[in-house]
């Protein structure tokens, strides 16, 4: 080799280099089921000051599955739950066993980041199934340094079970589980921070403010435990006492329909649970000060990292008559803690334009400058001031669910689950309007306008109401055939649906497929959603059409859309 090929190779490889360390870091925040609209937010100071007042909000992001597990797959894939075939927390439908089964242990967010040249780490609670028996069979794949939360002590406050890297499990009686992720969490960060030839991802999964489940003999959901130091905090709060609240009418779907009111000791309980919720996320906000402290002391790798913080889905306690717990369609479960901050990205701004967890693998790419993959059934949500400016985001976001309701607080409530709750759900923000469709698999259906009903208590399926002058016939109409192209979508499809019933390209959104010449297409001749059965999992067979009729310009001429 002469020396001038050398030193073409040196400087090609100095380039490489350079390129790689020029890409942007990513710090993610998850917390386990917390909520948006309980106003536990503004109970964490540090998340006000390090991510509210630094960052973006957005106000309308959402969980596309309420429901821990398959929701994390879903974000760590950029894929809908009907396209992951995870939808539950354990077998036969979910849990870290099915997530290997589907094969995404090669072919998810921190394999392909370490193959774009990023190192990678997690700590905190991965997915329900990781446990004692399955975290070697085989290991999870794709992270340069790990320490996770196992079962059966993921969800044990005082008694966690970790597993660090390749090491054989471990229990740690006596000493509080997001204090051990936040102490893993800043040394990951210092580790990410020496090799500063490459760009880093860092996953912090705490459990707050999950319940504490207990899972043997018998499975147990607690109220969650706050770290001594910060029990006696928040003594007098309350549940926020919204008109949605153990309401004075029942719902109208499904078992909402059967729900009675609680009594006054429920409240009771149901608060102290709130409380403990609060006091639970007082720890996380010292595990943000930690991470923050730490990158203070290395200003030029802060200015050049993203930092997320969201959780996996929301909660409820007491809305709509119910006990604690997840897994529901109302506003309470899906939409969710989402802010941003970083390069380019505005501080102290409040965006509704809506997003959901299908997005972030595809808006971390797009930061980092890799290209996209076509099997992404989310797009990219305009963080930076620049994106915002030329953004063209979909307005809908599709929302799922198989299976039963399982209610937390079970051994006070008495009751273990409620059958029936399976939906389908679309939620559609526009300028003008923000609606939200839900189609039960006992066909109940029902319709809110979120922007005067956003407790959701007024169904407005088959009524004579309007919403923006749009008879609720007609509305109902094309939110169906919205709801039936995202039900099996895969893709671009599932990001720009209307293309699919549309395929002219003559309707963007919902107000263009509004217009009157689209009236007999949707009340006459599309499928209805339908299911014929409350399964469990994703069974297709009970899932009546699961194809649109995609429209033709020759009125006369309709066909299945493949």
């Amino acid at each position: 080799m002469t020396p001038s090929q050398a030193l073409m190779m040196l400087s090609a490889g100095m380039s490489a280099v350079t390129g790689i360390a020029s890409k942007p870091n990513f710090i993610f925040i998850m917390t386990d089921d917390q909520d948006m609209h309980l106003n536990s937010l503004d109970y964490q100071q540090s998340v006000q000051k390090h991510f509210a007042q630094e960052g973006t909000w957005f106000k309308k992001h959402f969980c596309t599955v309420s429901l821990c597990c398959p929701s994390r797959v879903s974000l760590l894939t950029g894929k809908a739950a009907h396209n992951t075939n995870v939808t539950d927390v354990s077998a036969p439908y979910g849990g870290y066993p099915r997530f290997i089964e589907e094969g995404f242990n090669n072919d998810y967010l921190p394999v392909w980041l370490q193959n774009a040249g990023y190192n990678t780490y997690y700590t905190g609670k991965m997915m329900n199934g990781h446990s004692i028996n399955t975290y070697d069979k085989p290991r999870i794949n794709g992270w340069n340094g790990s320490d996770f939360l196992i079962d059966p002590g993921t969800y044990i406050f005082y008694n966690a079970t970790m597993t660090r890297n390749h090491e054989p499990y471990r229990n740690l009686p006596g000493e509080y589980s997001t204090d051990l992720v936040a102490a893993a969490a800043v040394g990951f960060l210092d580790d990410a921070i020496a090799a500063s030839n490459r760009p880093f991802f860092l996953g912090i999964a705490p459990i707050a403010p999950h319940s504490e489940t207990i899972t043997r003999p018998t499975v147990k959901f607690n109220a969650p435990v706050p770290a001594k130091r910060h029990e006696h905090l928040f003594p007098n709060v309350t549940v926020p006492r919204t008109p949605g609240f153990n309401p004075d009418t029942p719902g109208t779907a499904s078992y909402f329909k059967t729900l009675r009111q609680l009594n006054q000791s429920e409240i009771e309980y149901n608060d102290d649970w709130y409380r403990k919720r609060l006091q639970s996320l007082q720890s996380v906000d010292e595990l943000i000060d930690s991470i923050m402290d730490r990158l203070s002391a290395s200003p030029e790798v802060l200015e050049n990292t993203y930092l997320i913080y969201t959780t996996d889905n929301g909660f409820h306690i007491g809305q709509h008559r119910l006990p604690p717990g997840k897994s529901c369609g109302i506003e309470e479960d899906v939409n969710i803690p989402f802010f941003i901050r970083g390069p380019g990205v505005a501080k102290g701004a409040v965006e509704t334009i809506p997003s959901s967890h299908t997005d972030i693998v595809p808006t971390l790419f797009t930061l980092a400058g890799i290209p996209l993959r076509e099997d992404f059934d989310g797009e990219p949500i305009p963080v930076t001031k620049e994106q915002l400016a030329r953004s063209d985001k979909s307005e809908h976001v599709n929302i799922e669910f198989w299976g039963e309701y399982l209610v937390e607080g079970n051994t006070f409530f008495g009751q273990n689950k409620i059958a029936n709750n399976t939906y389908k759900t679309v939620r559609v923000i526009g300028e003008e309007y923000d609606l939200a469709y839900s189609v039960w698999c006992t066909n109940d259906h029902e319709l809110y306008d979120m922007t005067n009903d956003p407790y959701q208590l007024q169904n407005l399926y088959n009524t004579d109401d309007t919403v923006n002058a749009w008879p609720i016939a007609k509305l109902a109409s094309r939110l169906n055939g919205l709801l039936l192209t995202l039900k099996r979508c895969k893709g671009r499809a599932c990001t720009r649906p209307w293309e699919k019933l549309h395929p002219v390209g003559d309707v963007r959104n919902l107000k263009d497929a509004m217009d009157e010449r689209y009236d007999e297409f949707y009340l006459e001749h599309q499928h209805p959603v339908t299911f014929s059965e409350c399964a469990l999992g994703q069974v297709l067979s009970v899932e009546g059409e699961l194809e649109p009729v995609v429209w033709r310009p020759e009125w006369d001429e309709w066909s299945y859309a493949t």
